[in-house]
């Protein structure tokens, strides 16, 4: 349990948590929400020890294992799941100890060791570290490779998978899908919701807070406020209380303007002072009802330019790469685009297809290795990239960054454009290289905005951003009237912004006829192709080996199969399950969609009943859900432990 009472928090002359108190009970996981500055990362430190609270007490229960991801990665010249397995520091002493019992010819000592490290997990750890990093979007050629042959967004990646990797009761995760694509964070997301301790996730991505949380903890106003439920839960559990907040405020006023009314009119009566006077302790008595400022701080459009050409953009017969030393490295061939007006489009595909690429071959940043770039007469490209935080002048200010850009444009004119990004008042004067990673990114998309594309082309915009700023971002782009391609991991952005997908696989830029629920399945069905091709290619090998190595070979397969079974069986009647509550699902769906049954009194109940049940059914498909992935994490870890021992 973690348990916060009365705790007060200050970082330098900032007040972070003001008699804050907050219990949370062994098992939850926790989304932590609040905008850029609230304190996410000091309440981590906080519970890490790192730092003490001013006031109050933090108790946690003792002997929890806590892990969490390390600020600065060392050990550089490790080979990545060398660096995983250094994660668990519990195996790494024994493994140190088994060396020094067998240099002593200590073998008693060695027995001991050798049952602590199978009581530890020992034996399957390499697997286990390996299975984390591909699952983060590494291939199997990466993991002898050292960290510093990596950026610094991989490196994330590989911090991420050792701390997963490491033994805890306790995980604390602060944005840990910043540096993932799409498919590492549907495979993150998998694996968060079968962790089996105590999770406090700090994230901006609501879709991913969904999907993984069953409590949010909202920092607000120097408390902690704990809600049950997804954030979706908690955005419609926050609007009615905000609702009869407003209402009990609006109710309080009118009550203080009546005693003032009265005050005002009797005071100065003999008679009636005494009355007067009790009512002026009332007012003073009268505790005050926080009035509910539900409005973002963060308003903006996304203007287009005045002009434009049709169609925009046009690559033919393009093969899009890099020029290396060695030669040229072709990642996307025969590509045949044709941008027109009005386009909205996400890129979706597997990490390291492509879809950064084609982005910057749109840009013309990155040269063609053949074909043709056509650029329209009135093409305006607004181009965003992680890239262009660290192109930011560090030294002046956000009211210089757009003064350059448009030396005539009038002071007022600039600062109130710079206002809907957050930058309002002396702000948009403040030191760019003191800014968060948020408010860095909130400039760059600014200075995109102020030059009114035609043709918007994103990748990954919403990294750093807090949950307001993205909502900004998404009715923004929802009402630009020009070209958008989009590059995100964040669903929410996706589904609200773009009406087409594009597939970045395999060297192929294709339309993708789906939605990302069916690109989910696409994914699945890839990875058991590929797990098929593997099977396929250590069939042909053992085919090759003497008949007593294949009649070994052939009696483990058919003791995995048995094994197998019961899991495999487990896995279908989940799904049938699913199935199931999905159809029930879209039939109770359908009934809710009939906007006259909110409307009509004498509905109220049959209103009640489909909310039950739609309630019913989608706790009854969870549960299935968290079954299916039991049983299909269980089966990929045996068939993972049998091509690893068939390797040996």
């Amino acid at each position: 349990m973690i348990a916060l009472r009365q705790v007060a928090l200050q970082r330098g002359t900032q007040t972070l948590l003001d008699n804050a108190d907050l219990t949370l009970h062994s098992g939850v996981k926790a989304g932590i929400i609040g905008a850029n500055g609230a304190g996410k990362s000091s309440l981590f430190k906080l519970l890490l020890g790192e730092l003490g609270p001013d006031q109050g007490d933090v108790e946690m229960s003792g002997g929890q294992r806590i892990a969490h991801m390390a600020q600065e990665v060392e050990a550089l010249d490790r080979p990545i799941v060398e660096y995983v397995l250094d994660g668990d520091h519990a195996l790494r002493q024994a493994e140190t100890d088994l060396l020094a019992a067998r240099k002593a010819d200590d073998a008693h000592r060695e027995a001991e060791l050798h049952g602590l490290i199978e009581t530890l997990d020992g034996y399957t750890a390499e697997s286990r570290a390996s299975q984390l990093l591909v699952g983060l979007g590494f291939v199997q050629a990466d993991l002898q490779r050292p960290l510093s042959d990596f950026s610094g967004g991989w490196r994330m990646r590989v911090n991420l998978a050792r701390t997963l990797f490491m033994p805890s009761d306790l995980l604390l995760l602060d944005e840990p899908t910043n540096h993932l694509d799409l498919d590492a964070l549907l495979w993150l997301e998998q694996w968060l919701t079968r962790y089996p301790g105590t999770l406090l996730l700090i994230s901006h991505d609501r879709d991913f807070l969904d999907a993984v949380c069953d409590h949010i903890v909202h920092m607000h106003h120097q408390t902690l406020e704990l809600y049950r439920g997804n954030y979706s839960r908690f955005e419609r559990t926050r609007a009615e209380k905000l609702a009869l907040q407003q209402a009990e405020a609006a109710k309080q006023q009118a009550r203080r303007e009546e005693i003032e009314r009265f005050i005002a009119r009797f005071r100065a009566q003999a008679t009636k002072a005494k009355q007067a006077q009790s009512r002026v302790k009332m007012l003073e008595r009268m505790g005050d009802i926080a009035v509910a400022h539900t409005d973002s701080p963060f308003h903006f459009t996304l203007p287009a330019a005045d002009k434009t050409s049709h169609p925009l953009l046009v690559l033919d017969q393009a093969t899009l790469g890099y020029r290396g030393d060695t030669g040229d490295v072709a990642q996307l061939k025969k590509v045949n685009i044709t941008l027109l007006p009005g386009s909205r489009i996400g890129l979706l595909g597997p990490n390291g297809a492509g879809k950064s690429t084609l982005i910057k071959s749109l840009t013309g940043e990155l040269a063609l290795l053949e074909g043709k770039r056509v650029p329209g007469e009135h093409l305006a490209i607004g181009y965003f990239a992680q890239h262009q935080l660290e192109s930011l002048d560090v030294t002046t200010t956000p009211f210089v960054h757009v003064q350059r850009l448009s030396p005539t444009a009038s002071d007022q004119e600039i600062r109130n454009f710079l206002g809907g990004f957050g930058f309002k008042g002396d702000d948009a004067f403040g030191e760019v290289g003191t800014y968060s990673g948020g408010e860095k990114a909130r400039l760059a998309l600014a200075l995109v905005a102020w030059q009114k594309p035609n043709l918007l082309l994103l990748d990954e915009p919403t990294n750093h951003l807090d949950l307001e700023m993205r909502e900004a971002l998404t009715e923004a782009l929802a009402s630009f009237e020009g070209t958008v391609i989009l590059v995100s991991h964040d669903r929410h952005l996706l589904r609200a912004t773009v009406d087409e997908f594009w597939r970045v696989a395999d060297h192929r830029v294709e339309p993708f006829d789906g939605d990302l629920d069916d690109y989910r399945v696409w994914l699945k069905a890839r990875l058991e192709e590929s797990r098929r091709d593997s099977r396929s290619e250590k069939s042909d090998r053992q085919s090759q080996q003497p008949s007593g190595d294949r009649k070994a070979a052939r009696k483990a397969a058919a003791e995995l199969r048995e094994k197998l079974r019961p899991l495999k069986k487990e896995r279908d009647q989940a799904e049938k399950t699913m199935e199931k509550a999905q159809r029930e699902l879209e039939e109770v769906e359908a009934i809710l969609a009939d906007p006259i049954l909110y409307t009509d009194s004498a509905r109220k109940v049959e209103l009640t009943d489909a909310l039950a049940q739609q309630a019913k059914i989608k706790s009854r498909l969870d549960n299935a859900e968290q079954q299916w992935l039991a049983a299909e994490e269980a089966l990929e870890t045996m068939e993972a432990e049998l091509l690893a021992s068939e390797d040996t």
